[in-house]
């Protein structure tokens, strides 16, 4: 829809220093991200990794825990592990000098379970857990081998840690830069935001896909660049998108029977309202009854549209509008009004009032 004319200069929103609300919100997740993703990258992973160290530069001996202690036993039988995603089972083993124990393994228990009953194998332990176990041609590792423990640490600690930063960039971008648009969906945050989502993705599984920190972080910091290489033309083409008059056009949809959706009326008008909206071919109504039947009262035709637009973080309680709402802007013997209502039913609610003025 195009305007008839602007809104008078006393009507139009006077802008609010900053969008505090968002602000607020984003800086307190933001921090929380940035504090757990810090605890766990420099708490768990580097614990993780340290045992991994260890646990590699361990020498073999005949006692002690902090080196590869090997005892020769036989198997007694398997038991499937019940109530896990992956598959594993007990591997239940009695050593040479009568000590029994139960290491865990990955993978699917034969059947049945004593299929393996005393087969001879050797169990290493390492700091008074068995690490592997030996048997004729294959040795497998159990559940207790520290290698790669740091991985889902490091996994949810670099996710976190940039699904943060989007957060963060919006409490800047609101606290530094806001003045430079009145969207509520403004590029500035939209293209930052899809950016550091799928560097969340990446930097979650990285760690997952990598033998190695060192290689997860080479590899978070390639892809990093390459959606900065994406981004960048990106914020070009929706920058220029929503350079100059915002107005959106739309044309009405014409109504044979009444619509009832809801819908808010915004400004210091006595039919303000912010329930349903009941739009006829020739009638425009409010009402807080869902079935439009209850409490009805007829919008005046004093009521001019004049334009189509986006949110704008400086519309009155616009948080509540809902994503995908337009403003119509109006006005009534000078007075600014808003209707807010979606993008679906806002071609009835230009075609009601189109209808009305005809």
């Amino acid at each position: 829809m195009t305007p008839a004319k602007p809104l008078p200069p006393q009507a139009q929103a006077q802008p609010r220093p900053r969008n505090r609300a968002v602000m607020r919100r984003a800086a307190v997740i933001g921090a929380l991200c940035a504090l757990v993703s810090a605890w766990l990258l420099l708490v768990n992973v580097r614990g993780a990794l340290g045992e991994e160290r260890a646990f590699r530069s361990a020498v073999s001996c005949d006692s002690g825990d902090d080196c590869l202690r090997t005892a020769t036993a036989r198997i007694d039988r398997t038991e499937r592990v019940q109530g896990k995603k992956t598959p594993s089972y007990l591997l239940y083993v009695t050593e040479a000098d009568g000590t029994t124990s139960s290491p865990r393994l990955r993978g699917d228990a034969p059947e049945p379970p004593t299929a393996w009953a005393g087969t001879p194998v050797e169990v290493t332990y390492w700091r008074g857990q068995i690490r592997y176990v030996d048997f004729d041609t294959t040795r497998r590792h159990t559940t207790a081998d520290p290698r790669g423990d740091y991985k889902p640490f490091a996994a949810f600690g670099l996710a976190i840690g940039s699904f943060g930063t989007g957060f963060l960039w919006v409490w800047y971008w609101w606290a530094r830069h806001s003045h430079t648009s009145r969207r509520a969906a403004p590029w500035q945050l939209g293209v930052p935001l899809v950016g550091s989502l799928f560097l969340t993705l990446l930097a979650a599984g990285a760690p997952l896909a990598t033998g190695t920190f060192t290689a997860a972080l080479q590899v978070l910091g390639l892809g990093a660049l390459a959606i900065l290489v994406l981004c960048v033309p990106a914020a070009l083409i929706v920058s220029h998108r929503q350079r100059g008059d915002d107005t959106i056009t739309m044309a009405p949809l014409a109504l044979t029977k009444e619509e009832i959706f809801t819908g808010r009326i915004v400004g210091e008008v006595p039919y303000a309202t912010k329930g349903f909206l009941v739009a006829g071919p020739a009638s425009l109504a409010t009402s807080p009854d869902h079935t439009g039947a209850s409490f009805r009262r007829p919008v005046p035709r004093t009521l001019t549209p004049v334009r189509v637009r986006p949110l704008y973080w400086t519309d009155p309680d616009h948080l509540n509008y809902g994503a995908k709402a337009l403003v119509l802007e109006c006005e009534d013997g000078g007075v600014p009004v808003l209707l807010v209502t979606s993008r679906k039913t806002m071609p009835w609610l230009l075609s009601a009032l189109q209808a009305r003025g005809s």
